[in-house]
């Protein structure tokens, strides 16, 4: 096996979780959701985007599957990732000196069959609690 084809399903992965991306910030955009940033990264991770409604911030993470051979995508939010999700979002506020704001963690999860075709996408606030 060539050194391409081992990068293959990596780089379709990239490309897939970019395009989950993509297809929420447009679709929390119409819901009236400003775009803070997009692929926020420490040296802890990443979060997905950072948005803002009314006086409130989401630190959003997409989660994107096609076909359901992996599960669903909101069962990619594991108690591990929710933890870094938690971590990640308190030291953007603290860089940010965003003390005394809302905020909470959402979930947009993006689901296609395994024809490429859009089957949804979902808005779950509070997808993360007990911060």
């Amino acid at each position: 096996m060539n050194k391409n084809s081992q990068m293959a399903p990596r780089d379709h992965r990239q490309r897939l979780g970019r395009w989950g991306e993509n297809l929420a910030a447009d679709y929390l955009e119409a819901k009236g959701y400003q775009i803070l940033a997009r692929n926020w990264r420490s040296r802890s991770g990443e979060i997905d985007l950072i948005t803002q409604t009314g006086e409130t911030l989401a630190f959003v993470e997409v989660k994107t599957r096609k076909g359901r051979d992996f599960g669903l995508p909101e069962e990619g939010l594991t108690a591990s990732k929710a933890d870094r999700l938690r971590n990640l979002a308190k030291q953007y506020l603290a860089q940010n000196d965003l003390h005394e704001i809302d905020w909470r963690i959402d979930l947009v999860a993006v689901e296609l069959d395994h024809n490429g075709r859009l089957l949804r996408c979902e808005h779950i606030p509070n997808a993360v609690l007990g911060w």
